[in-house]
């Protein structure tokens, strides 16, 4: 008998609506009964076909389109790399099968022995913006009741939090969008700095055609990426700044909405403070040095602030951020001068115009909301709140003293793994941090240093492959559940097959975990139970869930929070006032700062660029995925160093050479992918990819002080051929790394 069901794709936080469509249960491969940690991730033989058929769903975001990562989503589900059954590693460094009962036993054991000889907080978990909102909610919980640690945070961190920095202190509230995403389908003008939807979440480009077709798209982009070429034939315009302007260039163009009179001044006075204060900064950005700082002709700059003003004024206006212009030290001060901007236009909480900020992962909206970072709580609440502890602690049916306070953001935890008075037993769920995390080396240096490493995985990831123990969980189509999308709209997950018989849900494993730890508080493995409880928490919050319910949600009924019990939800925000006591948006000056001088280039073989990296339209994220995927793999199987033809004929190096490409954290070697797309100064590597071309093996640890986000998409690197050896000064500064 034909079976369906309605879901929404795995991947990005689009969340593109599907329906799944099975002739017959689906039951994965069996795993092999042993697995060594030195196969290298996506080795196993490509999927084959699976019988679940995808098929896009009419829904306001998609609009009934899929990208090819969503078409080919439904292979992996049958695929026989699947993990099926705990595996334990042994002396000799293979993970073979063992029973759950064993496995559980010893990682509450290697909790329990860490706890005794090390503290609370020797205990770590790192999470992920791909689970659930109950499974995001309940790990929150679990960290913090049953294993009693503060030290939990997840890879959202590397992702969004630049972004929700600058929302919180401008707006007193973080949604990604903070307006549908139809909105955008009648803007006259809509600048988009730092993000490539175009690859990154294909279906979302439908929404800018219309902007496109008027010649009001503004990209903003160091690389003349798919996005960027958007705007050619007199579709808008492409801004190709210096990596690491984006501060500056958007403090030009702030320059001339406030001295050529273009700001929105009424607008500025009743809704905004700290106009004042903005002004004197941007006072000494004016657009021939902003030019001299950025490469970005100065009557570029003065057009883009035009054209933005002219579209509020008409069909409307959108700022959109994405990672490129975040993740990066300076990134909330970036985000702010942003919002600025669209503070200074009127944009924020009009009918017609805003701001906002694109979220990336799958569930990187809710699963920021609920108690996966360091130092929050369920609703959006700040872990160090007196009554927000008080809340949480009444739902969970716990004193509140027994909630520990703030642990570390994600680059912190990170450095600690295996110091003396750092994490020394490891919990990762929905995260590849092997190959995601900035300075990979030192990372996979400190997973191989832990006492204890538990990972909960479906496939056998970088990550995995490092830990003493792998629980195999369930994948997407397996599971019920709910996720938030970029707009804020809560979304029902719905399971599609029946999971093979060793795998277990998160919710399962914490709920076993929580009882052999005598925890306190209940621990339900129903995803709507936990559901029901996560609405309690919420309530009051500034990411208020209580009004939703999955019944609401299985009728189709749009429900973007905050949506408190009794009201019919928030699908535009600020339309009347922003979140902070006095009901006005805060204004807050910004200024670059200095970065920290890079490492002398040792060789001089090799030239010195500045290296950002980013996604490919076939691959996620760490690729842990799409890397197992016939069809995208035949497509992109391998990572390549975009350079100009310049620079390349500079060096030496020709179409498909191999290079080298390296700094003080280590080595990158792959071969050339000569393009104008890009700056001459500049080259570009996907970070999709593992080992020698793991693009994390390059970027820095260095973090945004307020946000804690890594300087993904500005590192300095040494390129040169690869034919000569490099200088053994080089190799031990790469090794040490």
């Amino acid at each position: 008998m034909t079976k369906s069901a309605d879901t929404h794709c795995p991947y990005c936080a689009l969340q593109c609506a599907m329906t799944l469509t099975s002739p017959a249960e689906l039951t994965p491969a069996a795993q092999p009964g042993s697995v060594p940690v030195s196969a290298p991730a996506g080795g196993e033989r490509p999927a084959p076909t699976a019988p679940l058929e995808v098929s896009g769903r009419d829904f306001p975001t998609n609009r009934g389109g899929l990208c090819r990562k969503g078409w080919t989503s439904a292979t992996l589900l049958n695929h026989p790399g699947r993990i099926t059954e705990p595996l334990l590693k042994g002396p000799d460094g293979v993970h073979r099968p063992i029973g759950w009962d064993q496995a559980l036993d010893l990682a509450a054991g290697a909790v329990k022995d860490a706890r005794t000889r090390y503290g609370r907080d020797s205990v770590g978990v790192f999470g992920g913006g791909g689970l659930t909102n109950e499974k995001a909610y309940m790990l929150g919980k679990f960290a913090r009741l049953a294993l009693g640690t503060s030290r939990i945070d997840y890879n959202g961190r590397f992702c969004m939090s630049s972004a929700a920095a600058a929302g919180m202190r401008a707006f007193g509230l973080d949604r990604g969008l903070p307006f549908p995403l139809e909105a955008l389908d009648t803007a006259s003008t809509i600048l988009v700095l730092g993000s490539n939807v175009a690859e990154t979440m294909p279906p979302f480009v439908q929404h800018l055609k219309g902007t496109r077709d008027a010649g009001g798209l503004i990209v903003v982009d160091p690389r003349r990426s798919a996005t960027a070429a958007f705007t050619a034939d007199g579709g808008g315009l492409h801004l190709q700044p210096l990596p690491g302007t984006d501060l500056a260039l958007l403090l030009g163009i702030s320059h001339v909405v406030i001295h050529e009179n273009l700001a929105d001044t009424a607008y500025i006075q009743e809704r905004t403070s700290g106009y004042s204060a903005v002004v004197r900064s941007v006072n000494s950005f004016w657009p021939e040095r902003v030019q001299s700082i950025t490469g970005v002709p100065a009557d570029l700059i003065r057009e883009t602030a035009r054209r933005l003003a002219a579209g509020a004024r008409q069909g409307g206006s959108y700022i959109l951020t994405g990672r490129g212009v975040e993740q990066h030290v300076d990134g909330t001060d970036t985000a702010t001068a942003a919002i600025n901007l669209s503070l200074l236009l009127g944009l924020p909480g009009s009918a017609r115009s805003g701001y906002g900020t694109l979220t990336g992962q799958g569930n990187g909206q809710g699963g920021r909301e609920h108690g996966q970072k360091a130092d929050q709580l369920p609703g959006y609440r700040k872990i160090t709140d007196p009554a927000a502890r008080e809340h949480v602690a009444g739902v969970w049916g716990v004193p509140e003293e027994l909630i520990p306070g703030p642990g570390l953001p994600a680059v912190q935890l990170l450095k600690s793994l295996g110091q003396p008075d750092g994490v020394r037993c490891l919990f990762v769920h929905a995260s590849n941090i092997a190959v995601a995390s900035p300075d990979a080396n030192a990372v996979i240096k400190g997973l191989r240093s832990l006492d204890f490493l538990v990972v909960c995985d479906f496939f056998m990831s970088e990550t995995a492959a490092e830990a003493d123990l792998i629980l195999p969980v369930l994948q997407w189509a397996e599971e019920e559940g709910t996720l938030t999308n970029l707009e804020g709209r809560v979304l029902r997950r719905r399971r599609a097959l029946t999971p093979p018989a060793g795998a277990r849900s998160e919710l399962w494993i914490m709920a076993r975990l929580a009882e052999a730890l005598d925890a306190p508080s209940t621990y339900s493995e129903d995803p709507e139970t936990v559901f029901e409880e996560l609405r309690l928490a919420s309530a009051g919050g500034l990411a208020d869930y209580s009004g939703i319910d999955y019944a609401m949600l299985d009728r189709g009924e749009a429900a973007h929070w905050p949506y408190p019990q009794g009201s019919s939800g928030t699908p535009r925000l600020f339309r009347d006032s922003f979140a902070h006591a006095d009901g006005k948006a805060v204004m807050v000056p910004v200024a670059p700062r200095r970065r920290r001088t890079p490492a002398a280039n040792p060789d001089p073989a090799a030239a010195t660029m500045t290296l950002i990296t980013g996604r490919l339209l076939e691959h996620y994220q760490s690729g842990a995925q799409t890397r197992r995927v016939a069809e995208l793999l035949e497509t992109r199987p391998e990572a390549k160093l975009q350079i100009h033809p310049a620079a390349a004929a500079s060096m030496g190096i020709a179409e498909g050479t191999l290079v080298s490409v390296a700094n003080e954290r280590g080595e990158v070697l792959c071969r050339a992918e000569l393009s104008t797309a890009i700056r001459p100064e500049t080259v570009f590597l996907p970070f999709h990819f593992p080992e020698l071309e793991s693009a994390n093996r390059l970027t820095e640890a260095a973090t945004d002080p307020t946000s804690g986000m890594p300087e993904f998409k500005f590192n300095k690197v040494w390129v040169r051929p690869a034919a000569t050896p490099l200088s053994t000064h080089v190799l031990q500064t790469t090794e040490a790394s």
